[in-house]
């Protein structure tokens, strides 16, 4: 399987939509007074709401960002209410922009790439440690040598690479694009709504605060809408922890019950199970187990005729189709259980795996891998007159049984006579 299976469209939409819909509404000269009063109010909102859910939560990696962001966009509004105020900028705002153009992507790179990794209380307090010691020295540079920092962010190393349409310090360029850099490698390395966030907000970022002096509301729409870019993220990620399970891909046993809260009067619901599966487990390992779950989710996912796969618990995984009558059904799950049938998986010695794929591709040229097969028992129930969808999953369960009992890698249905084992194929 490919390294980048796992990237999937729904990780950016939502972040596209919010930054898509940031730079409509930043670059309008006048917003109306709703608009304009809730974007002065939201990063504030977005901090404290956002804050408190991230560190009941026990997520500091969207804490610290939530905080940089909101610590950017407070030094920044400041400069910029004087600006509309007086009609000029402050005599420290250019030093101001200067490091708030180097720092903000610093540390948005720092802690979008700082994983939690120790304990809940040590990781926060390093975490602020980090934030305090890097504030803390910025801010005593700034006011024991302010000319001397001043000159030394505003200089320009690398002439032939300058352009006159670098609005911001020629440092903060490369280092927006290391951050970018690290953090598309960690979205490809561990596809995740957050990371995908993170990378739009970044570019977010990059367009923000060129503009800060130019667009009257710039700053408050941007720095609102990178903020709820993360929180949405947050939210979609505790979405989909609770409601899909994260081994094999599929909705979980919640996203299921939801689901059941919402079938109309003629549905199909089928339960499957994996033959034999403790055998697995015991005789090649669970990381062999975990393999054929992902492999037989897989095959699920495929099922026609509008079926959707639910996985139940351990082995077994439900599939409902709504809408559906039993003679309708079937074939779909024949062929669904064909399929695993003559899929083959290959297992290879874990203990003589070499150390790197360079080593490890020659051999794999030569050498014959085990072969195993997997097979999956299905029991079939159709939703009948006063019946509950409980009832229904009871009864396919009740049918899953008598598979299992007429020899395993069969389909059998709620009510059907005990000499027919198996469906029979295509091919008679």
């Amino acid at each position: 399987m490919s390294r980048y299976a796992g990237v999937r469209l729904n990780h950016f939409l939502p972040s596209l939509l919010l930054l898509g819909g940031g730079l409509l509404a930043a670059r309008l000269l006048h917003l109306s007074e709703f608009f304009g009063s809730l974007f002065n109010v939201l990063p504030t909102l977005l901090l404290l709401l956002g804050g408190t859910f991230c560190l009941v939560y026990g997520r500091q990696r969207e804490l610290f960002l939530l905080l940089v962001l909101y610590l950017a966009y407070f030094v920044l509004d400041i400069q910029t209410d004087y600006f509309r105020s007086a009609g000029r900028v402050r005599s420290d705002a250019s030093l101001v922009f200067h490091l708030c153009s180097l720092l903000l992507p610093l540390l948005y790179g720092l802690y979008g790439l700082w994983r939690e990794r120790t304990h809940l209380g040590q990781d926060l307090l390093a975490r602020a440690a980090v934030l305090l010691a890097l504030g803390g020295v910025t801010l005593a540079l700034a006011r024991r040598y302010p000319e001397a920092l001043l000159q030394w962010l505003a200089l320009i190393r690398w002439p032939a690479l300058h352009g006159d349409w670098m609005s911001l310090v020629q440092l903060a360029y490369p280092l927006f694009a290391l951050v970018f850099i690290l953090l598309l490698a960690q979205y490809l390395r561990s596809p995740r709504p957050l990371h995908a966030a993170q990378l739009l907000g970044l570019l977010g970022l990059l367009w923000m605060l060129p503009k800060v002096f130019i667009l009257p509301h710039a700053l408050q729409v941007m720095s609102s809408q990178v903020m709820l870019m993360l929180v949405a993220a947050v939210a979609h990620e505790a979405y989909q922890m609770a409601f899909h399970d994260e081994l094999t891909g599929l909705p979980g046993r919640r996203a299921l019950n939801e689901r059941l809260q919402r079938l109309g009067r003629s549905y199909v619901i089928a339960m499957a199970d994996v033959d034999h599966f403790k055998r697995f487990n015991d005789t090649h390992g669970h990381d062999v187990g975990d393999q054929v779950l992902r492999l037989v989710a897989s095959q699920l996912r495929q099922v026609g005729g509008g079926g959707k796969a639910y996985r139940y618990g351990g082995e077994e995984f439900v599939l409902v189709f709504p809408g559906k009558c039993l003679e309708e059904c079937l074939p779909h799950l024949e062929q669904v259980r064909q399929a695993l049938e003559n899929y083959r998986v290959q297992l290879r010695d874990r203990q003589s795996r070499p150390p790197s794929d360079r080593q490890g591709k020659p051999r794999r040229a030569g050498a014959r891998a085990q072969e195993v097969g997997v097979t999956m028992s299905m029991g079939v129930a159709e939703h009948g007159v006063q019946q509950d969808p409980e009832a229904v999953i009871k009864a396919a369960d009740q049918a899953l049984y008598a598979a299992k009992a007429a020899g395993r890698n069969c389909i059998r249905s709620h009510g059907q006579r005990r000499g027919a084992i198996r469906l029979a194929s295509a091919g008679g």
